[in-house]
């Protein structure tokens, strides 16, 4: 053995065999072990392992300063400890393990399916929580398990003399009718803060007629406090029905027609910035640590070299809040990973912040859209921001990872992404740092579609009927879904990202919609060039229908940079509407500027990234954007039937003719994405196959 190699080895030992306390993860529980079949993975035989991370954080330390409120969270002895659930999915036999961690960030507790194609590879995957605000379903269990969502477990600020922390906070009913009680909900999860009194003498019950976009208040109306409870009732339970701080009990009943928003004080402070240091903090641990404090062997120990963090939605939120907070640094001025992959996200997540409710959306006074959604450093002139970006933190301590973010059309219309690519007053397109690609799916849902061919003509695998509107009890849409998929990107993208990462290859050139290149413009109909179609009123989209970014005023203690602070005003003001862009669109509504997409390429219909909500059972949305589902319209089979429909799109006759023209425009798109990087062979061979068996032009 050379003499380098003989006093590496001891070295390596050395450094494996040190605590793990600098990672901060004093102790792991191993829960369940579960076996995964190696038939899907390329033959790579591979296990769950389910477990909870026990994890401390210095309040002292620099690494952790900007967690809100962690002063006001320490134990006896001035540390903070959390409970963290994780999942691990590896090889059986670590001498497969390829060297690359997947650390994915649950959405709302849930964890991402995992990869047969990354099994096969070796990659390991580990998913550990970040999500504290526990109330009700989010509670954290005793043990965890592989198939169990993932919650934090952490702690509530109180004063230094042990008093509460109290403010006002918020909840709102959406779509509910009937005279029983109804709980306060944030997305699909519990709202986790609870009125200190249940006295309603001491909290504020409206009732809205509507509410726009740009976040007018029409018709609203108070209710007395004799004529609510917080308390369940129904009708074998009637009005005032038995207390609970978690339900809204109304006299008279709810009415479908409105909505209804109540204002309360707490005493629920979660500390939930520690959700940040937590994840952290965990990915550190199995990436770098031999074993816990107590000697628990980490189950992948000496089998990662190389990181990449992933979320999708409002996970992706977290990791672009997490890097722009600084925390791919940990408390031993270590980088934590490598790359960072925010799929279908563009803003912040709203965490660090007292009275935070991070299951949010970026509907009415939800919070997430404040300070800097840009990488690199630019003024906001619109709201009096400073120069300032994502990356400012990770630059200074040169700790800045590879990053991978991809969009469809849903984010744009519904999302609020554009200040992202041309800043608050949208004059100008931001330049992209070396180290960030940026790929857009145009004309695409929220996370992509159903995929397929005869998804989008007229038959069995067209849905009759829309789809539901993402959010809070929000609607169903008009229009059938899209079904304009993300999945062959991604699957090409994933190759990319562990090339780039692990081998130093570069991705594709970044290629999104521009104002340089003329494919972005203002978001309204005529700025964009959306046809007249006869299947939506004849003025869509309309200056006011996507969800514009809301400058709002939090109150004096919260840091608009960082989303930072205490949030003081309960619902914060509206200072103004900022300036919402779109991609243009061609001639059959279909958006321009993204990356080659076999359907979008060879289309079938109108692929859209919103759609209207319906009336109904659920109708104080009607006619509005539905939330950030996508909808199509199918191009008419023949030109005496689109004739017939006043339809302005050529038929699928007209356009490939007849079946066998179609699979061809299907080939020669599949041509196109594979040459440029962004569909894999075997995925293009599939969709030729499944185009030629499709029902189109039949």
């Amino acid at each position: 053995m050379p003499r380098s190699s003989a006093v590496l080895v001891p070295l390596l030992a050395l450094v494996f065999a040190l605590p793990s306390a600098q990672a901060r993860v004093t102790r792991i529980v191993i829960d369940e072990v579960k076996p995964l079949p190696a038939t899907d993975s390329g033959g790579v035989a591979s296990e769950q392992v389910a477990g909870r991370a026990f994890g401390e954080l210095d309040p002292a330390s620099p690494a952790n300063a900007i967690i809100n409120d962690l002063q006001l969270a320490r134990d006896a002895d001035g540390k903070v400890r959390y409970v963290a659930t994780f999942v691990l999915t590896k090889p059986v036999d670590l001498a497969r393990a390829s060297g690359l961690l997947w650390h994915e960030v649950p959405n709302r507790g849930l964890r991402r399916p995992n990869v047969p194609a990354e099994r096969g590879n070796g990659d390991i995957d580990l998913t550990s929580a970040w999500q504290g605000d526990n109330a009700g379903a989010t509670r954290v269990r005793e043990t965890a398990a592989v198939d169990q969502p993932h919650w934090l477990k952490l702690p509530i600020a109180r004063m230094p003399d042990g008093a509460p922390v109290t403010g006002e906070v918020f909840g709102r009913i959406v779509n509910r009718s009937g005279a029983g009680s109804q709980p306060l909900i944030v997305q699909t999860n519990p709202v986790p803060y609870k009125p200190m009194s249940l006295d309603t003498r001491e909290s504020r019950l409206v009732s809205r007629v509507a509410e726009s976009t740009r976040g007018e208040v029409i018709g609203e109306t108070s209710i007395a406090p004799a004529d609510w409870a917080w308390a369940k009732c129904d009708a074998a339970n009637p009005f005032p029905g038995t207390p609970d701080p978690t339900q809204v009990c109304l006299k008279n009943g709810f009415d479908a027609g409105k909505l209804y928003q109540v204002v309360f004080k707490s005493a629920d402070a979660y500390a939930l910035g520690v959700g940040f240091a937590a994840w952290r903090d965990v990915g550190m641990f199995f990436k770098t640590a031999r074993a816990d404090d107590g000697g628990t062997p980490n189950p992948v120990a000496g089998a990662v070299t190389h990181s990449i963090g992933r979320g999708v939605s409002q996970s992706g939120n977290f990791l672009r809040g997490w890097l722009h907070l600084g925390y791919n640094r940990d408390e031993a001025q270590r980088q934590v990973h490598d790359g960072l992959w925010p799929i279908i996200a563009g803003r912040r997540i709203a965490l660090n912040f007292r009275w935070a409710q991070p299951d949010g959306v970026l509907e009415l006074y939800q919070a997430g859209s404040e300070g800097p959604q840009w990488w690199l450093p630019h003024p906001d002139p619109v709201r009096g921001g400073p120069a300032v970006g994502l990356l400012d933190r990770c630059s200074a301590t040169r700790t800045c990872p590879k990053i991978i973010e991809h969009f469809g059309s849903a984010e744009v219309w519904a999302l609020k992404l554009t200040p992202e690519w041309v800043g608050t007053d949208a004059r100008a397109d931001l330049p992209l740092p070396p180290n960030v690609r940026r790929y857009y799916i145009a004309a695409s849902n929220h996370g992509g579609g159903a995929g397929g061919f005869d998804t989008s003509v007229p038959g069995a695998a067209l849905p009759t009927s829309g789809p539901a509107c993402p959010g809070n009890n929000y609607g169903t849409g008009v229009l059938p879904a899209n079904p304009m998929p993300h999945t062959e990107t991604v699957n090409a993208l994933r190759v990319h990202f562990r090339n780039w990462v692990m081998k130093g290859v570069e991705p594709p050139p970044s290629q999104w919609p521009t104002l340089k290149a003329g494919t972005l413009a203002q978001a309204n109909k005529a700025a964009i060039g959306f046809p007249t179609l006869p299947q939506l009123r004849p003025t869509l989209p309309e200056p006011d229908f996507i969800m514009p970014v809301l400058d709002y005023d939090w109150g004096p203690q919260f840091n608009t940079v960082d989303g930072s602070g205490v949030a003081a005003h309960a619902p914060p003001p509206i200072r103004q509407v900022l300036s919402m862009l779109a991609p243009k669109v061609d001639a059959d509504g279909n958006e321009l500027g993204g990356v080659p997409v076999v359907l979008r390429e060879a289309p079938l219909g109108t692929y859209l990234g919103w759609n209207v909500t319906a009336g109904g059972a659920r109708p104080f949305h009607q006619g509005q954007i539905c939330n950030y589902v996508g909808g199509m319209i199918p191009f008419a089979k023949t030109r005496a039937e689109r004739a017939a429909n006043r339809d302005p799109r050529p038929s699928l006759e007209e356009r490939y003719g007849s079946h066998d023209g179609y699979v061809a425009a299907v080939r020669k798109a599949a041509e196109k994405a594979q040459g440029a990087g962004f569909l894999l062979p075997d995925d293009a061979e599939r969709l030729v196959r499944e185009a030629a068996a499709s029902q189109v032009l039949r």
